[in-house]
């Protein structure tokens, strides 16, 4: 019986010391590595228009209706004859759907077509970078981008980036939640570590801490 008491004991303290591990190791979600070159490129989401796009509208046979415009801060635009068309938040095929339909009240079937020249996208298409990096940033969210791309986009970690501490944040839209992954930059960034490197997705948010000494 005191030999079996013992035992018990035992194990409840050596449970108790891999918890204690796992949580000064850091514990967490980690995502799968990706390479640092792209063995296939792969075409993204389809593209969704955001504020300050800048986009070239063109009307076939009516030239005097295309335009160059920029989308306004409140996610609209304005053309010829089109005053306030909603335009955050559609794909250029949505959007010149839309404006076939307003402009088809002036002239007969019109064709349109609508390509983004300059992005910006909206904020679920962006990646941020935030905290201990050279320029933290929102920038533009492109298709097989990884934690590489976006790090070498910011300037990489400051001086004083607890590089290993980072964390992704990721909206799954399975659950509707907020997911957030480990993932170490210093490893990355200054040994090479291939399997630092993971592929992100639109909207991904990276938090670098700063070092506490």
């Amino acid at each position: 019986m005191r030999n079996s008491g013992l035992l018990k004991g035992l194990m409840t303290t050596s449970g108790i010391a891999l918890a204690l591990n796992g949580c000064a190791t850091g514990g967490g979600t980690q995502l799968p590595p990706a390479a640092f070159v792209a063995t296939q490129e792969q075409p993204g989401e389809e593209y969704v228009i955001g504020p300050l796009d800048q986009l070239n509208i063109f009307v076939w046979r009516n030239p005097e209706l295309s335009a160059k415009v920029q989308v306004r801060p409140d996610g609209r635009i304005t053309t010829p004859l089109i005053n306030d068309m909603p335009a955050v938040g559609k794909t250029p095929a949505m959007l010149a759907d839309d404006m076939k339909i307003a402009l088809g009240e002036y002239i007969k079937d019109p064709i349109v077509s609508v390509i983004v020249e300059n992005f910006s996208g909206t904020f679920s298409q962006q990646v941020r970078i935030v905290g201990a990096t050279a320029k933290p940033a929102s920038i533009p969210y492109r298709a097989n981008m990884t934690l590489l791309d976006a790090m070498i986009a910011v300037g990489g970690l400051s001086e004083y980036a607890a590089g290993n501490r980072a964390k992704l944040v990721r909206y799954d839209r399975t659950t509707g939640k907020q997911v957030e992954y480990n993932v170490k930059l210093s490893n990355l960034l200054k040994n090479g570590d291939s399997k630092a490197n993971v592929r992100l997705e639109p909207g991904d948010v990276i938090i670098i801490p700063e070092s506490m000494f």
